[in-house]
Formats: C-alpha cells, structure tokens, sequence
C-alpha cells in the first residue's frame, strides 16, 4: 500500500504535468500545502524529497520550492539523500551487492519469481508511457528489491532492505535526465533476460553494466571495488 508521503507526492506530480504548478513556479508554503493535501509537514517534506529528486522540484535554502523543467543536474547540485549519504558512496555499495543479487536470483529463479520481476518490468513500462515518474521510480525500487529478496540470501536481502531508503533516493536520480528516460527500462529489460535465461554471469554483467550506466546519467563516478 502506498505511503501517505508517496500519495502527495503522486498528487503534486499530476498538478505539475497539468500545469497547475507551471515551470519555474514556486510552490505554496509548507503550512498551506500541507493543509490542502491534508497530510502532516514531515510527509509532505518526504514527498517534495522524492520530486526533488526525480528533477521535478528544486529546493533553494530561504526561497523556496521551485518547479523545474527537468534536465540532468549537476552531481554537486544534487539533492541531499537519506541520512546525507553521498550518491557515490550509494552507488559503490549496490555495485558490491546487486551483481551477485541479480547472479543468484538467475541460478535459482522460480516461474512466480520471473512473473514477479516481469510485473515490475510491466508497471514500469506503464508508468513512463504516461510520464508517471514516481510510478516509474517506484516500480523501479520494487524490481531491486526483488532480486533482492529471490537471490535465496537472507543476508544480502537483509542489507538491501536496510538500505532501502538510500537505494529509492539513488533510482530516482536518473529520471531527471528526460533525454535517457527509458534506459532504466531497457536496462531492466537486459537483467530480466539473463535471469530468465538461467544465466548467472550474464545477469552479473548486465546489472554492474546498469549500475555503471544509471551513475553516469547522473554524473556520478565511483571506484569499481
């Protein structure tokens, strides 16, 4: 079930698209905008995070809320993430641990386990068709966590739900370069081929090359371990 803060957040998207809130616009303060979404600050401050991140809203310290056009934005100007985690440090990790995720999850993979990841694949691919990006970034987060969980280690799914929060911030990254907006996908594509195909090294290869890929759309460059 969607978060309250993932709700606002859907909210806001569709009164940005439809122009309501138009490009450059500042938003509301957070007291009435809180107000008319009927939802508490906090919920309403994690909801202009995940946009802020998507490349939807830009936050400028004792201004405001700007809408932005989108674009790809420089990595020293990105949004601050969870816990202030710096991007290339979320990136370095889930290279150290989505390959072998993605390898495991093709060596031992179930026909529910494929349906699942060819669900996420399918409402991803849904979400961008309508330039949904939260959609698009949430069905995005729940494709990782899904290697994830069917890779058959409690360990290594333990870590990535710890870590669940950085790794939603560093999914929604990307998004914001609209002149790449299906290559998430079609990356994802290439992982869930390798998986189908019982190929363990090949579905290795095809997250690192997905993770390599997503940081550099977003200007990112981390030391391959």
């Amino acid at each position: 079930m969607p978060s309250v803060s993932h709700i606002a957040a859907q909210t806001l998207q569709r009164r940005i698209l439809d122009g309501h809130y138009a490009a450059g616009a500042t938003l509301p303060g957070q007291r009435e905008l809180s107000e008319s979404l009927g939802i508490s600050r906090a919920s309403l401050r994690e909801a202009i995070s995940m946009l802020e991140a998507l490349g939807l809203l830009r936050a400028q310290p004792g201004k405001g809320v700007f809408v932005t056009s989108g674009g790809q934005v420089a990595a020293a100007d990105l949004p601050a993430g969870p816990n202030a985690m710096p991007p290339d440090a979320i990136f370095q990790m889930r290279y150290v641990i989505e390959p072998a995720s993605a390898a495991l999850t093709a060596g031992r993979r179930s026909a529910d386990e494929l349906a699942a990841l060819q669900h996420c694949q399918a409402e991803m691919t849904r979400a961008l068709d309508s330039g949904d990006l939260v959609g698009a970034a949430d069905s995005d987060l729940r494709f990782h966590l899904a290697l994830a969980d069917f890779s058959g280690n409690p360990a290594l799914a333990a870590i990535t739900r710890q870590f669940q929060p950085q790794l939603a911030y560093s999914l929604r990254l990307p998004f914001a370069d609209r002149s790449h907006l299906w290559q998430p996908a079609d990356e994802h594509a290439a992982i869930l081929a390798a998986v189908s195909a019982g190929n363990a090294a090949a579905a290795r290869a095809a997250m690192a090359r997905h993770l390599d890929s997503a940081a550099g759309r977003v200007g990112i460059r981390f030391s391959h371990p």
